[in-house]
């Protein structure tokens, strides 16, 4: 029997008005001039130049006057190798600087999509029946670069979901504190990268103490580069040493932007060229405390590697990594409590079939079984998940994703024993949701994907993209939905 879905008229297009202001540079050499130049200026200029673009601007960002003397920070090893000392800057100089070094980047221009729906951890001043939801997004701007942004809303009694105005004063995260390291866990992390160079590896071992600082890191990698005539692959062992050290941080925004307002924008070297498709779970401990995970993937341009961010707020995230066997690859989701004493992930290692892996450790990841593989003709190429299994009375519900003829990329649905997620209960025989006329075309056609769904009043709620172009909303009744999937037991 087909399942009856309830597709709302909710869209979210990509908004080319949504831009934060991002340093921009583009080398030494012409950073001097640039200098140079608005050094000759007199005072007066300076001022009559800094009104105006500030006139232009200051509507568009908060505190934009901050940002320009932020970005003009970070060009002190321009002024030391021209000789300038910064106190000898007047402070509208600085802030006219920092504005040549500034632009304007729209982070959802070219795509809004792969998005998951979680509980707001604020529940106040709602009505009888109604829940406050977020909802993350991957925000695609220039050069195809991925960042997590994030919309509140509402869903109501029936679940109509109210997406609240989004503010347009976007911020990047205002603090960002680099991760402090333990010696034993970053190199055994390290040598799940890079096997060779032991006598480099034992150089730097020897050289910091038992828990170490990001800069106490950089410091001691630096004096050894200048210190050992070092091989290419020395050079490049030094390199991974410092992109794994730089992708272990933290993050906070001010505590008056709105959720719409904060983007986590790439940080880390290995998330250069974007992150991407964030499962968000509200996860229970033993002990009942909550946590809010998403499992993402961070893309150097290169290389993939699987990250993990947990907050208490969506104000302060802490982001590491996910080491391990089966923590190589993308499209990891998190179960929303442990399983006999064990955190549970659902993976896919192989790019065809759906696995679950367990683990004593959030962050180490080293086997998994296969728990679904391809069996209808719509899922033949590949199977996935869509996000975070849903806890049922029944039994763990699994959203899937599917991929059959044409690349088309449907979404179905699977049922799994609760304190045995390892045994199926039942597979819908047929897809979920298949793209219809409106979602296959777009940048990536006939695709839809969700990565993380919730139920609310015994309603089940599908934030899902449309070919990797925008996203919008479905509801299905979670009991018909049950009852399917218990008939189809074989």
């Amino acid at each position: 029997m087909q399942i009856k879905v309830n597709r709302k008229s909710n869209l979210f297009s990509p908004d080319t008005s949504r831009v934060i202001a991002r340093f921009n540079y583009s080398g030494d050499e012409k950073s001097k001039g640039i200098i140079l130049k608005i050094l000759g200026l007199s005072e007066e200029k300076a001022k009559e130049e800094l009104v105006k673009i500030l006139r232009g601007y200051s509507k568009r960002h908060r505190n934009i006057s901050k940002i320009f003397k932020n970005n003009f920070n970070k060009l002190s090893h321009i002024l030391k190798e021209l000789n300038i000392k910064t106190n000898d800057i007047s402070n509208c100089m600085k802030s006219l600087i920092g504005s040549y070094f500034t632009k304007e980047y729209s982070i959802e221009s070219a795509a809004f999509f792969n998005p998951s729906m979680i509980e707001d951890p604020d529940q106040s001043e709602i009505l009888k029946g109604e829940k406050r939801v977020i909802l993350s997004f991957r925000a695609t701007g220039e050069g195809h670069i991925s960042s997590i942004v994030f919309r509140g809303g509402t869903l109501d009694e029936n679940c109509n979901l109210q997406v609240e105005e989004p503010g347009k004063m976007i911020n990047e995260a205002k603090n960002i504190k680099r991760h402090a390291y333990n010696k034993k866990h970053f190199f055994s992390e390290l040598s799940e990268l890079h096997e060779n160079d032991q006598d480099i590896k034992s150089s730097l071992i020897s050289k910091l103490p038992e828990n170490f600082s990001y800069g106490e890191l950089e410091r001691v990698v630096k004096k050894l580069k200048n210190e050992l005539n070092l091989c290419l692959s020395g050079k490049i062992l030094c390199d991974e040493i410092m992109w794994l050290a730089s992708s272990h941080y933290e993050i906070k925004f001010s505590l008056d932007t709105d959720i719409s307002e904060r983007v986590i924008f790439p940080v880390s070297n290995n998330e250069k060229n974007g992150i991407e498709d964030a499962r968000f779970v509200k996860f229970t401990d033993d002990n009942g405390e909550i946590t809010y995970y998403a499992t993402y993937t961070a893309y150097d341009g290169i290389t993939i590697l699987p990250k993990l961010l947990a907050t208490k707020n969506f104000y302060h995230f802490k982001i590491t990594t996910i080491n391990g066997q089966v923590g190589r690859n993308k499209g990891m989701a998190l179960f929303p409590r442990k399983i006999n004493g064990k955190y549970a992930m659902l993976c896919r290692i192989d790019g065809i079939n759906n696995f679950i892996s367990f683990s004593d450790d959030l962050n180490r990841w080293n086997e998994a079984k296969i728990l679904q593989k391809p069996k209808y003709p719509w899922e033949f190429v590949q199977v996935g998940n869509c996000g975070s299994p849903i806890e049922t009375k029944d039994g763990w519900l699994i959203i899937t994703h599917a991929v059959g003829q044409m690349r088309e990329y449907v979404m179905g649905a699977s049922l799994f024993e609760l304190e045995n997620p390892e045994k199926e209960i039942g597979r819908l025989k047929m897809p979920l949701m298949i793209p219809n006329e409106i979602e296959r075309e777009g940048y990536v056609p006939n695709v839809i994907y969700s990565c993380g769904s919730i139920v609310h009043n015994g309603i089940l709620c599908i934030p899902y993209a449309m070919s990797d172009r925008a996203s919008s909303f479905a509801t299905i009744n979670l009991e018909k939905l049950l009852t399917e999937l218990k008939e189809n037991n074989n």
